[in-house]
């Protein structure tokens, strides 16, 4: 039995929170000059010119790539052969990311009651945390900052199967477009497909966290993130006023679902596409 204490986690996702506000991912990076390349707008490259540089500044001074550095959503793989010593799992996760956000001196955007008071807590907790029990005695950690401009446009539709591959490409269309340029485009999409509702909107989470370059590994659902990618494109949503790249990719992922069921979800994420990864 492998013994890993609370507080290398609580020091791991410390350094990841301010890694994952500084450093866009090289992927994401490329997908941008990509993008510039392709670009047909005049005023969509010159934003993407500005983006890539802000980008490239945060990087070379440490500093947040945007002001809202998102709420922080944890995904866990705890190997059932691994034992955590000296406290609790979950609470050392809030306190590297506590940490992270005081020194980093990252913007603190948790709020500890969604609805009356909408208190802060001042240190960017609680994360949101899903765990998944796997074989061997490791834990990987991977780390993302949601911003809410983004997430706030994100959705779900509840669909039925003969809605079919055509009602999935118009729901996420739906949402796309009601999304329009408030997400700070080019975007990333991440969409979800199959299990319940939560499932869904689970996955299409998950889906962001592949990096923008790989598609999925089933044929027809690569094709659809390519044809979904073609249809975004061809919005003029584009760089936040306009242009052919309004998204730098269609992330999808799916599961097991009910007879009855084709649920449907999109998360949008902007062109701060933060993450971090580690494996203990």
């Amino acid at each position: 039995m492998r013994t890993i204490n609370v507080e290398q986690i609580t020091a791991e996702v410390a350094q990841m929170c301010k890694e994952a506000a500084y450093y866009l991912p090289k992927d994401v990076y490329e997908a941008l000059k990509k993008g510039r390349e392709t670009e047909e707008s005049p005023v969509g490259c010159d934003v993407l010119d500005q983006i890539i540089r802000n980008s490239e500044i945060a990087r070379e001074e440490d500093r947040p790539i945007c002001q809202d550095t998102g709420m922080t959503i944890i995904f866990l793989e705890v190997g059932q052969d691994l034992h955590i010593e000296g406290g609790n799992l979950t609470d050392a996760i809030n306190a590297g990311v506590a940490k992270g956000y005081i020194e980093g001196y990252l913007r603190k955007s948790v709020v500890a009651e969604p609805l009356f008071n909408r208190v802060n807590t001042q240190n960017n907790t609680p994360a949101i945390i899903y765990t998944k029990i796997v074989d061997g005695d490791k834990l990987k950690i991977e780390l993302t900052l949601k911003g809410f401009g983004s997430e706030n446009k994100s959705g779900i539709k509840m669909l039925v199967p003969a809605d079919g591959v055509e009602g999935v490409k118009k729901a996420v269309m739906d949402i796309i477009l009601h999304a329009s340029c408030n997400p700070c485009p080019p975007m990333v999409v991440g969409v979800g497909i199959g299990g319940t509702m939560d499932q869904a909107a689970y996955l299409s989470k998950r889906a962001l966290m592949r990096p923008t370059n790989v598609r999925n590994a089933h044929p027809d659902y690569a094709n659809l993130e390519g044809e979904l990618l073609e249809l975004i494109n061809k919005t003029g949503i584009g760089p936040q006023l306009g242009g052919t790249t309004s998204a730098l990719a269609v992330n999808v992922e799916w599961g097991p679902t009910h007879i009855a069921g084709l649920p449907v979800a999109v998360t949008i994420c902007c062109h701060a596409m933060r993450h971090s990864e580690r494996t203990l």
